[in-house]
């Protein structure tokens, strides 16, 4: 008996797994593997892009309100690095996109920043090297006069 994907998907993902394991290809459901497969890989994504814009917006407030740095700041600095760095170990391939990814969700950031700081004038285009936004030990300093 095959369990439908539409109406029991943990039951369904049980059954896939075991028909691939048992090498019983003429009884998987090749339409929606894929598709979750896919699925699988835009989540991850998502998640890149997510964890760096949320880097991205932090350095742009530790560099524009440094009267208002903060160890909290610091530490959400230092988790996101972290995170990123986990990723991309596990998604090797990600590296090949992440300066588009920077690129593509820098507005995010500035809108995100905007929104906690209540500041308008940050840079057009993000003014973080990769290597930087990524180093351990980078912190941007103030350029307000």
């Amino acid at each position: 008996m095959n369990i439908e994907y539409e109406n029991d998907f943990y039951g369904w993902t049980q059954q896939q797994v075991k028909f691939l394991r048992n090498k019983e290809i003429n009884l998987l459901d090749w339409a929606n593997i894929a598709e979750e497969i896919e699925a699988m890989g835009k989540s991850e994504k998502r998640e890149l892009e997510s964890r760096l814009e949320v880097l991205i917006m932090h350095l742009l407030k530790w560099q524009y309100q440094p009267n208002l740095r903060s160890r909290s700041w610091q530490l959400t600095i230092k988790e996101e690095r972290l995170r990123l760095e986990k990723l991309l170990k596990e998604n090797p391939s990600f590296k090949a996109i992440l300066e588009d990814t920077k690129e593509k969700i820098y507005p995010l950031a500035v809108i995100s920043a905007e929104k906690e700081t209540g500041l308008s004038y940050f840079p057009e285009s993000c003014p973080y090297l990769l290597i930087n936004i990524l180093s351990r030990d980078f912190l941007p300093d103030s350029n307000i006069n």
